[in-house]
């Protein structure tokens, strides 16, 4: 979702353990939960259902509560007062976000297939004063797979995916830039890719994840099932996808996809069966 993979902050398996009761870390769980079960079951929880399943995470009232407030105040979700009580819609803005975002997590497979050897490659220079507007380039286009070799260049394998890349120049306000579909016609593409991803580092959390979620009992799926989506949702943010050919020969991506999707359909159903529970108790 061209925007949901930004809002996440740090994963683990044990969130419950490792992550702070602070607003931040709730919010990123706040998305989490709103596009695996609330995008699902018609778009509308209860704040009681919220609190319930985050206190299964180990986050406190007053945190979620917070993260529901400012999440409301982004224009995300809109409260809908019920007496003294409160159910959470989203937006259609966050519909749109929340579809296209688990669209692409669900999907991404940790490599490219098929690939022609055509790149992306993307010349976007934002002022140096305007750090806002740089952040925003930079976090988007790492979302749509790109990354930079040098300053005010991108490129990426994934040239289907100009479209976006133009909609995220636009909506960042960048005007002096060029895109083209080029061929690699010289020079090390080892050095290149190196300069423009840290493949060694995305390595060492895809074992991380294979690590954390290797061993598939599920006491609580719910919770297991958050904690799941949760750490595997910043893969299409900082893993490029690129084909097997530019990868390097230990390389943990498909393995950590195929893990992730037996996961998720072992624990999807008894998770949504929960989740589902929980809100209509609040009825």
């Amino acid at each position: 979702m061209a925007a949901l993979a930004p809002l996440g902050d740090e994963f683990s398996p044990a969130l419950s353990r490792r992550h702070a009761a602070g607003a931040v870390s709730a919010r990123g769980l706040l998305f989490t939960v709103l596009g695996e079960f609330v995008l699902r079951t018609g778009g509308s929880a209860w704040t009681s259902s919220f609190i319930q399943t985050f206190a299964r995470l180990g986050v406190e009232e007053k945190a979620i509560r917070q993260a529901l407030a400012r999440t409301g105040a982004d224009g995300w979700i809109r409260p809908e007062r019920h007496g003294r009580r409160t159910r959470w819609w989203l937006t259609p803005a966050a519909d749109r976000l929340l579809t296209e975002g688990t669209e692409r997590i669900y999907a991404f497979a940790g490599s490219q297939p098929d690939w022609d050897g055509s790149w992306l490659l993307v010349l976007a220079r934002v002022p140096e004063s305007d750090r806002s507007a740089r952040h925003r380039l930079s976090t988007r286009l790492s979302w749509a797979g790109l990354g930079s070799p040098a300053p005010g260049v991108w490129i990426t394998t994934r040239t289907e995916r100009t479209s976006e890349v133009e909609d995220v120049l636009r909506q960042a306000g960048v005007t002096d830039r060029q895109i083209f579909t080029a061929e690699h016609r010289g020079g090390d593409l080892e050095t290149l890719v190196a300069q423009a991803w840290d493949l060694a580092a995305i390595e060492r959390q895809y074992e991380e994840f294979l690590a954390g979620f290797a061993p598939d009992y599920a006491k609580d799926p719910l919770v297991r099932l958050i904690e799941l989506v949760h750490a595997w949702r910043r893969f299409p943010s900082i893993d490029p996808g690129l084909p097997a050919s530019l990868l390097p020969g230990r390389w943990s991506g498909a393995r950590a996809a195929q893990l992730f999707s037996a996961c998720h359909a072992r624990w999807s159903r008894d998770a949504m069966t929960q989740w589902i529970g929980l809100d209509s108790a609040a009825e």
